[in-house]
């Protein structure tokens, strides 16, 4: 009798799962990997955006493909001149039972931008508000140092949630985000507990009157929902790809574009890559199949286009040419601008194994000599390096501009269709624009496209009305069971 405790001990510890039966009227049990943190503000991962994606209500829901705007918290996001903008707030309260005012924006949105945390350059560096004010309790007020029409976009990045005024006072960021207060359709019950996870109750309008998050490995927690223990896994490993569609149909599993991409930045400014051939023969060299199937372990697709569907303003209507697989294409025009050979790649962290992997491909396709190295922490480089980018907001404005800073790419033009993208007065007209400069990107090729990241779930059959977005994955507050 002790084994078989034993044995039931550890299967629990493998599994992430407490063991109890998940079928219980209204209770959701939800499979996550460990958070980074549940502050809203320094998130950029996957489950932690997943669990505070039900604690907190946005100002609005952004759809980069249509430039719509969903108001949430928000009433409305207007403006007469892009330049003066002004948000009308819902009534809301915090779990605390205060209530959210303008006011809870304002502070919060101080206390991001004098942080250094992940969300910080949308304020400072994206918004560049001169005045952020609250004239009344349900409005905010903000000034730009310029017009532009990415407001709604900006302000309605996950990481700009309004924090309560007890947390703004104090500044025990560490405390908070073990015991997170929002202003979403469901609360923390008790604090987060690493290593084993939480439980949300239902405050405000969501489905399920209880949900169970539990921490563990996604292969055991893909296991446990397929063996009926567990409703909902919010990631499936490599390993598990290709049996998920026999395992779980069409009707019970979902893939999403995830909110993160994958570049090869190349120094313009090196007089070995200042021709933009040498940098469209390397692109040309590039297996990203082979990235997509090995290293990446089937979390990403092999890129079709600049910016990842993610981030992009509608459907690509040409053809992204650097983003296809054509060695003797790639050897060809190395070979025509007489390239010297040799070439490091650096990676920064998190980037070794994929970037590894690369190298070796591009010394197979171009027959030059290429290393891979860890990027040093100062000084310029003097080979390519890998990016693996992850954005804060839906707005193309944020990954063009950062791709561009990334290279050292100063065009003219690109800045200018780049500002008028941000200044434009509708969806349709910047959306045209962030074209321009995507194409543009694409032919002079200081960064090449590898790779565009993207979700995974599975669910079990008493599990219904699964929706997912690029910044949550699979909307919490709608799961019904």
């Amino acid at each position: 009798m002790r084994l078989l405790a034993l044995l039931a001990v550890l299967a629990l510890a493998v599994t992430g799962c407490s063991g109890s039966d998940p079928a219980r009227p209204g209770v959701l049990t939800v499979g996550i990997r460990e958070p980074s943190t549940l502050l809203p503000a320094d998130l950029s991962d996957q489950a932690g955006r997943l669990v505070t994606g039900a604690l907190w209500t946005p100002l609005a829901d952004y759809d980069a493909a249509s430039g719509k705007v969903t108001p949430r918290a928000a009433e409305s996001i207007d403006s007469a001149d892009r330049v003066h903008w002004t948000v009308k707030l819902r009534a809301g309260t915090f779990h605390d039972g205060t209530p959210v005012t303008a006011q809870s924006y304002v502070d919060t949105w101080r206390a991001v931008a004098a942080g250094h945390w992940f969300s910080t350059p949308v304020l400072t560096e994206l918004l560049r508000a001169k005045e952020i004010t609250a004239p009344a309790p349900d409005t905010i007020a903000v000034t730009l140092d310029r017009p532009s029409g990415q407001v709604p976009a900006l302000l309605s990045a996950p990481g700009l949630v309004p924090l309560p005024a007890s947390v703004l006072a104090s500044h025990d960021w560490n405390g908070f985000a073990k015991a997170p207060v929002g202003n979403g359709p469901y609360r923390l019950d008790g604090p987060w507990k690493p290593g084993s996870g939480g439980t949300l109750k239902r405050v405000g309008q969501g489905n399920a009157q209880e949900i169970e998050l539990r921490v563990g490995e996604p292969a055991a927690q893909y296991d446990a929902v397929k063996a009926g223990t567990l409703d909902l896994v919010t990631e499936v490993p490599g390993e598990k790809h290709d049996a998920m569609h026999a395992d779980f149909g069409d009707d019970h599993h979902a893939t999403w574009a995830l909110p993160r991409a994958g570049y090869l930045a190349f120094p313009v400014a090196d007089p070995r890559f200042a021709d933009a051939t040498v940098r469209h023969g390397f692109a040309l060299g590039v297996d990203r199949a082979a990235l997509e199937a090995g290293p990446l372990a089937h979390q990403a697709d092999p890129a079709k286009a600049l910016l990842p569907p993610s981030d992009a303003p509608g459907e690509r209507s040409g053809t992204c040419r650097p983003c296809s697989f054509d060695a003797a294409a790639g050897k060809a025009l190395l070979k025509q601008v007489a390239f010297p050979g040799g070439a490091t790649i650096y990676f920064g962290p998190g980037a070794e194994e994929w970037t590894r992997t690369l190298t070796v491909g591009l010394h197979k396709a171009l027959d030059v000599s290429v290393t891979a190295q860890a990027k040093p922490g100062t000084g310029p480089l003097d080979g390519p390096a890998t990016l693996d980018l992850k954005l804060a907001t839906a707005s193309p404005y944020e990954l063009l501009s950062q791709l561009a800073s990334e290279s050292g790419y100063t065009d003219d033009v690109f800045r200018q269709n780049l500002a008028l993208a941000d200044a434009a007065a509708t969806p349709a007209e910047a959306g045209e624009l962030y074209r321009l400069a995507e194409n543009q990107l694409l032919r002079d090729l200081p960064v090449a496209p590898l790779w565009s990241g993207h979700g995974h779930a599975v669910w079990s059959s008493r599990v219904h009305d699964v929706t997912t977005t690029p910044f949550t994955g699979p909307v919490l507050a709608g799961v019904s069971v």
